[in-house]
């Protein structure tokens, strides 16, 4: 869509400007908004919904929408005075101002007046619409103004000196209106192409789940397994305890071996790939390698998040923490269909139901790994499946990669319309 520009424009002397519109100023941030400092929150008041102030945290930043809905925490007026917290007036923006929550550049206008901890930074419109202050703040990037160091955290001083492009409050207005209604078409659009992948991506498990449970041929004589979560199964597959189809692999590390992290999203790949893929530093252990378990290719892991999204498999050699349980075969399998099975959500199901625990993040172990049993497949008709699974995901990718690529585009174009609206590089008033 092409917009129109302004009439005239001028050099704005600011390097991340450029040229604005003839008749809009250049202020520092100070002139116009007024910065409020985070408080540091006692750890027992944590997750307190006693009170009607909301005490923010990082966590309540996050997400797409451009106001915080709701708080998980929230206190009581005596309480605040008590503990001498300063109120963030309602209509300010939060952002994070330190370490990660810094680098991920989330900005929430408040509904009402709040309480903030310290790893956030209030910021209160005083001579600008807030609205407006709020899009000019999204194309801010708080790390040109950061405190050297191991953790970046935003200098005060260089954020109050930095210079934006202002209009007339009548333009502001106006901007902001346009904004509004372009991003909400923008996020509605992305919206729906996000459902799309959702349903994508159960169509996509049905045929796998399907497929590894059932089998392929849909006249084959079924029977039942007498595993509740199993059901039925085609009569010459053969059930299974785990522990006969599996056994713990107790194999302390080699002093060469590779780091290996458990990952949902990539299965149990060396660390240095894992950083790669992601972006995301992992620490490394220097000392005790001896005291961590062996993984060889093609084993299953139980990792802390296994509760959560079932077993990952080994696409390498190497070592990993003690706590997980690493599983080996005891019979011939194709390590392709149980990867498929392990990450079935019947299967993920069975051995949530092993437990009671309440949360992810607990350690399942070989105990509840035992409790639900497998079945058999002939090792053939496992890799028929497996072939047939593959050739059918083909498809899903495609359309699910399309789709990622149109939402990053729309994405892109959110961006660069609130640049452009709010540096002047289009005329929306």
């Amino acid at each position: 869509m092409m917009f129109e520009k302004y009439d005239a424009y001028k050099d704005s002397d600011v390097e991340w400007l450029g040229e604005i519109p003839n008749h809009w100023s250049i202020v520092k941030l100070k002139r116009v908004v007024k910065e409020h400092s985070g408080n540091g929150f006692p750890i027992e008041l944590q997750g307190s919904e006693d009170g009607s102030i909301p005490f923010l945290k990082v966590s309540d930043i996050s997400g797409e929408f451009k106001s915080i809905i709701k708080s998980s925490n929230y206190v009581t007026d005596k309480i605040r005075r008590r503990n001498k917290w300063n109120l963030v007036p309602k209509n300010s923006i939060v952002t994070g101002k330190i370490g990660e929550a810094l680098r991920k550049n989330h900005r929430k206008i408040l509904l009402e007046d709040s309480i903030i901890d310290n790893n956030c930074i209030g910021i209160e419109a005083v001579k600008i619409n807030y609205n407006f202050s709020y899009y000019l703040h999204k194309v801010i990037d708080f790390e040109w103004f950061v405190n050297p160091g191991t953790v970046p955290s935003i200098s005060v001083s260089k954020y109050k000196s930095f210079k934006v492009c202002l209009p007339s409050e009548n333009e502001q207005e106006i901007i902001v209106n346009f904004l509004d209604q372009k991003t909400s078409q923008i996020d509605q659009a992305i919206a729906i192409k996000e459902q799309q992948i959702v349903l994508l991506n159960e169509r996509k498990q049905i045929v796998i789940q399907k497929a590894v449970t059932q089998g392929l041929d849909p006249n084959v004589p079924m029977k039942d397994s007498g595993v509740e979560w199993i059901g039925q199964i085609p009569e010459h597959w053969e059930i299974i305890r785990s522990k006969f189809l599996f056994t713990q692999r107790k194999e302390n590390s080699k002093k060469d071996d590779v780091q290996l992290s458990a990952t949902q999203a990539y299965g149990v790949i060396p660390q240095e790939e894992y950083e790669k893929r992601t972006g995301k530093s992992v620490v490394k252990i220097s000392l005790h390698l001896d005291k961590r378990k062996r993984v060889h290719l093609n084993d299953f892991v139980i990792s802390m998040r296994s509760f959560q999204g079932g077993l990952e498999r080994a696409w390498a050699e190497g070592c990993i923490r003690s706590s997980y349980v690493v599983l080996k075969p005891l019979k011939p399998i194709d390590p392709d269909y149980y990867g498929y099975l392990f990450k079935t959500p019947m299967y993920i199901k069975a051995l949530q139901n092993t437990s009671n625990f309440i949360r992810d993040g607990q350690d399942l172990n070989f105990g509840n790994f035992s409790q639900v049993d497998l079945f058999i497949v002939p090792l053939s008709e496992q890799k028929q499946i497996v072939e047939y699974i593959k050739s059918q995901l083909g498809d899903f990718e495609k359309h699910l990669e399309l789709l990622n690529q149109q939402i990053e585009k729309l994405k892109e174009y959110k961006t660069t319309l609130i640049n452009d609206a709010v540096t002047g590089k289009i005329k929306v008033a």
